[in-house]
């Protein structure tokens, strides 16, 4: 029976430890299995939040490029390969006032926080957006809104196309106007009061580059509204995209050049033309407002080199049939719409940090601004000037920049009116882009 059994039992045995080892491999290659596809969804994860990074993160770079007229940070989304894009800028100021006060009061102002968002859905396609919030909430004078939000459509490097909520091409600020871009606390009265930045508006058009040295932008967008025109100037005529009457449309364009000879040279010029009658009528007198055009432009120049820069800007405005329009608005002889406006200024700073330390880590610029700002050079006959909303005011001040996207301001800005005389104010500031 034992003879019998001893080769079944031998078998049986070898069976089981043959199976055992196949069972082992199968295991081991199981494993082998499993670690393989972790390192395989490792290797996608590590990918894709590498592509997230590149969507939204901030870049590494420190230093923020325009293109295609807006502000440095503005111009994110331009860089990304694909996907969204975001930035943005915040500034706050100080002011107190300086002699006679006439009742006004110091003041400290979260001025502006803003977001960019932006989507480029492919090379040709980008979507771009500033979102701002003012003076901290809604109350007292505080706001929300959307300062611009386009779409652009690229074709090739002289004929691209723009559409939407857009920023009016005109002087400085108006499109590049985050705070570590310009000097001082305060935008320059030139470019508030005859140039009302920020200045924006639905419409449409092209922008592009003509060779290596000539940048345009032509937009066809809603005009100004007549009615909230005032003896202090146009900037209440702003209808920012909001529910816009489009019964006119006003032409905006601007051109820039850099000569190729002159390193850091920009000569360039901006212009707004159409009507802003808007078929409106006023509701006191019940007159319709004429048809009044008004054509508003604006030659700049800017140089800089090294340390060193300067600045000057020089704006127009003529609006015709300004007679009328008082009349029909029952404006008085005291506080009529000006046929014509004009302002500007000159600027120049000069970065002394290198030359105090011996590095350029940092940044430090003294500058002063001294312009000139009349918002009723010329009225029609039978209407009087009001002195107090003309004349020089001279700015001296300083721009500390600890990186740089992020700047601390002072400022003094001293007003020379052509009658009374307005106090004098003291600022500081901080402001940043990311």
């Amino acid at each position: 029976m034992a003879r019998r059994l001893a080769p079944a039992l031998m078998t049986l045995l070898a069976l089981t430890l043959a199976a055992s080892a196949h069972g082992e491999e199968d295991a081991v290659r199981a494993r082998d299995d499993r670690i393989t596809d972790l390192e395989r969804k490792l290797e996608l994860m590590t990918a894709e939040m590498a592509k997230l990074r590149t969507q939204v993160g901030v870049p590494e770079e420190p230093d923020l490029t325009s293109h295609y007229g807006l502000g440095p940070a503005a111009s994110k989304v331009y860089g990304q390969d694909r996907g969204l894009s975001l930035g943005g800028y915040g500034e706050a100021a100080y002011t107190a006032l300086v002699r006679d006060k006439q009742g006004k009061s110091n003041r400290i102002d979260a001025l502006r926080t803003v977001f960019y968002v932006g989507y480029k859905f492919s090379d040709r396609i980008v979507f771009n957006s500033e979102i701002e919030f003012e003076h901290a909430n809604t109350e007292d004078g505080g706001e929300a809104g959307v300062e611009f939000a386009n779409l652009d459509f690229f074709w090739r490097s002289a004929l691209n196309f723009r559409a939407g909520l857009m920023l009016v091409p005109l002087g400085f600020t108006n499109e590049i106007h985050e705070p570590p871009f310009f000097f001082g606390v305060n935008r320059p009265v030139t470019e508030q009061v005859i140039i009302p930045t920020t200045w924006r508006e639905n419409g449409a058009g092209i922008f592009g580059k003509l060779g290596e040295t000539l940048d345009y932008r032509l937009y066809a967008m809603a005009s100004l509204r007549a009615d909230r025109f005032a003896s202090s100037g146009i900037r209440e005529g702003k209808q920012e995209g909001s529910k816009s009457l489009a019964e006119d449309f006003s032409l905006m364009g601007r051109v820039d050049w850099r000569p190729e000879r002159v390193e850091g040279l920009l000569l360039g010029t901006g212009f707004s033309v159409g009507n802003i009658g808007q078929n409106l009528r006023d509701p006191n007198t019940k007159l319709k407002l004429p048809n009044a055009r008004l054509a508003l432009g604006e030659l700049h120049a800017q140089y800089r080199n090294g340390p060193f820069h300067a600045r000057a800007l020089f704006a127009y405005s003529f609006l015709d049939d300004s007679a009328d329009l008082n009349a029909a608005l029952g404006n008085g002889a005291d506080n009529a719409i000006a046929r014509q406006m004009l302002g500007g200024y000159v600027e120049t700073a000069y970065d002394i940090w290198p030359a105090l330390f011996g590095n350029d880590a940092k940044a430090l610029k003294p500058f002063i601004r001294v312009e000139y700002v009349d918002p009723q050079f010329e009225l029609a006959q039978g209407f009087h000037r009001d002195g107090n909303l003309a004349g020089w005011v001279f700015t001296p001040g300083i721009n500390f920049y600890p990186h740089p996207n992020v700047v601390l301001k002072a400022e003094y800005r001293n007003f020379e009116q052509r009658s009374g005389q307005r106090a004098d104010e003291i600022s500081l500031g901080m402001g940043f882009a990311f």
